[in-house]
């Protein structure tokens, strides 16, 4: 199983909520993701980000078709446009 964690900072934070709603609505729309959490950040420190992301996918190969799956591109193309950072961090926990 190959796990995929994003965070993202927005120019505005107050659209976090609708970029959450939207990554959790892929879920049961792409084939190899097994699952989808998506929350907001309350802690707000200096150092959070207001959103954070884990799917988690069958196989190395799954998470790369999730990556251009038409769902997927959507959502990102909503957050890619209003995001001032992110990082993300992927891994297999066969490896």
């Amino acid at each position: 199983m190959v796990t995929h964690i994003v965070v993202f900072r927005f120019q505005d934070p107050a659209v976090a909520g609708e970029a959450r709603d939207r990554l959790l609505s892929m879920a049961g729309k792409i084939p190899g993701m097994l699952g989808i959490e998506a929350g907001l950040d309350f802690t707000r420190s200096e150092r959070s980000y207001h959103l954070g992301l884990v799917t988690r996918h069958e196989t190395r190969e799954a998470l790369l078709a999730y990556q251009t799956h038409p769902v997927h591109v959507e959502v990102a193309t909503f957050i890619k446009a209003r995001a001032a950072g992110s990082a993300s961090v992927d891994f297999d926990e066969n490896s």
